[in-house]
């Protein structure tokens, strides 16, 4: 067992610990965005670490005698404050995670399953969604059939307001413009 191996790591997370590594968001014009997703990958990089320590700690367990009581304290410490690190890294993300998705974990099934089974049930829903859409759009078009053959001058009439409307509806998407977030910004008219 090399005892010299536990001590870069522990300077490592001390020193990790102490600048912690996490910018602040907004700062240097960074996106929140931004630093959600690199506050996440420091949070996997701790994750991984720990695992990696936790290796080692096991291999130091297994083979335990009095002489690697000094290189067990040192991994258990450096175990301690790589939890710590995470635990404070953790703190700047913001991850929604379902409870359904802890329970499969928890019965030890993969919780793809999970995403399967959602997506599968959205493809449904849209497939009954549509089908509704379909026959209303069927029953309109029947609709107009009949009044167009007992009332043709009213259904022209109507045909006339649904352009005009269809013509207003579409000079106002126009005239606004989408912004990179998604929001509609409404040009001021002079």
């Amino acid at each position: 067992m090399d005892s010299a191996a536990p001590n870069p790591s522990a300077a490592a997370v001390a020193a990790a610990a102490a600048g912690n590594g996490v910018q602040a968001s907004g700062a240097g014009g960074e996106r929140p965005e931004d630093a959600s997703k690199q506050n996440l990958a420091q949070v996997t990089s701790s994750i991984q670490k720990t695992l990696g320590l936790l290796h080692q700690l096991n291999l130091t367990v297994s083979s335990f005698n009095s002489a690697s009581q000094l290189p067990l304290l040192q991994r258990l410490n450096a175990l301690v404050a790589e939890l710590d690190t995470m635990q404070k890294l953790a703190e700047g993300c913001d991850i929604q995670v379902p409870m359904e998705v802890v329970n499969l974990i928890d019965d030890g099934k993969n919780p793809d399953e999970f995403t399967r089974d959602v997506l599968n049930s959205c493809i449904a829903k849209n497939q009954i969604t549509k089908g509704k859409t379909d026959a209303f759009k069927s029953l309109r078009k029947h609709l107009l059939e009949e009044l167009e053959q007992a009332f043709p001058e009213d259904v022209e009439q109507y045909r006339e307001i649904r352009a005009s409307s269809a013509a207003e509806a579409k000079r106002l998407a126009q005239s606004q413009s989408t912004l990179p977030n998604g929001d509609v910004k409404v040009k001021a008219e002079h």
